[in-house]
Formats: structure tokens, sequence, C-alpha cells
């Protein structure tokens, strides 16, 4: 079977992404550590789903990349600015992006990828139902699939977004359908116990499980 990196930060989209991938590929999953608020709990959602999917430990690659947070400028990294309650409405994009994080995140998959032959780096962005943060677009995920062809050995390392176009209440369901673990799944910006509910990662995930007529395994203050 063809191998590929999923790029697993253990919330829900990426969790999905995970299950889309396992139908036709080994997988090789990789997290980043970049000083986020939630950092523990993350590692131990992805820990958990790749536990579920046995994937063995030396598929596995977390990367520390804190130097993220010392260049700073997002809610997420920086305890000194406060992550605001979610405004769905708003079209500017959120101080929670952490400036040009897909680009590190996929480049690094993409390393990986050449050096154990895998032939597609999966990851879970969402456009239509998200933040809206520039990075997770499908002009940002096919500009970067270039420089990929470009600038790689054999220029054979596909970008794959599953569930790009997708609504949020049609990942949960999709993930249903492929029996995805959602239940191992964490997507709050802000606590690592329980959810808080208010933030912008948290009113998706509540919005989604809704419309799609699911109840969130996830505990909420």
């Amino acid at each position: 079977m063809a191998r590929a990196i999923v790029l697993l930060s253990g919330g829900l989209d990426s969790c999905v992404t995970t299950a889309v991938a396992a139908r036709e590929h080994d997988l090789f999953l990789l997290h980043l550590r970049y000083g986020q608020r939630t950092e523990a709990r993350e590692r131990r959602a992805f820990e958990s789903i790749a536990d579920h999917y046995s994937v063995p430990d030396d598929r596995r690659l977390i990367v520390d990349t804190g130097f993220l947070a010392q260049i700073g400028a997002s809610a997420l990294t920086d305890p000194d600015i406060e992550i605001p309650e979610a405004d769905l409405e708003s079209d500017t994009i959120p101080i929670t992006y952490v400036p040009f994080r897909n680009a590190h995140l996929l480049s690094l998959g993409v390393s990986w990828a050449e050096t154990v032959a895998a032939d597609a780096v999966y990851i879970g962005v969402v456009q239509e139902d998200s933040s809206g943060y520039p990075d997770c677009t499908e002009t940002f995920c096919q500009a970067f699939s270039k420089a990929v062809q470009a600038g790689t050995k054999e220029g054979r390392v596909e970008v794959r977004t599953p569930v790009i176009d997708l609504e949020k209440a049609r990942i949960v369901g999709l993930g249903q359908e492929l029996n995805a673990p959602l239940h191992l799944t964490w997507s709050c910006y802000t606590n690592d116990d329980l959810a808080c509910g208010v933030c912008d990662s948290c009113v998706l995930r509540l919005r989604a499980f809704e419309a799609a007529g699911v109840s969130d395994p996830v505990s909420y203050a």
C-alpha cells in the first residue's frame, strides 16, 4: 500500500482527514508543538488517534516549532493576547491566526514524505466553513502544491486537502461514515480540561455537530 503523511493536530478536521487517508494509504502522522496554549491536550489527542489507527511509534513524528511562538502575533501562542469569543460574521482575520503556520507544517510534511517515499501529504484545512485563515484556502494550497512539484527531488509528492470545500457539518457526517474516532479529538483554543465553548473553534465545532444531528462527545464548561 502507498504511504502518506497526514498532518494531525488532533482536531476534528485533521482526524477526519486521517480517516480519509487511511482508506488507501499506510499512515505516517506528523504533529507540531509550537507553543500553543493547549499543546499538551493536543498532543494527547494526537497520540490517542494514532493509537486508534495502530500507527507504530516510528511512523509518528512530533516536531518542535517553538519559533512560531517566538515570532508571536497570535493569541494561540502569546498569553498576553486574549483569545476572543467567536465572531463568525466578521470578515477580518482573527487574532488566533498563527502567521503562515501551515506553510511550515506542509514543508515538514513534504520533507518527511521524500524521506520515507510517501506519495502524498494530507492536510485537514477547511475554507468554506472556518475562521478565514489565509493559509487554509484553496488558493494557498494550490500555490504550495506548485512549489512542491518544483522543489522536490522527483516532484511526485501530492498535497491533498480532502475536506477543504466541505461545511463542518458534512465533515462530522463524513467522520461518522468512516468511523473516525471523533471522541478522541480536541478543538478548543483555550482550555485543556473542559472546552470553553465560546472560542471560534469551539463554536464552529458545536454548530457543526448540531447541524449534523450528532451529539458532540466533548464536554464543555
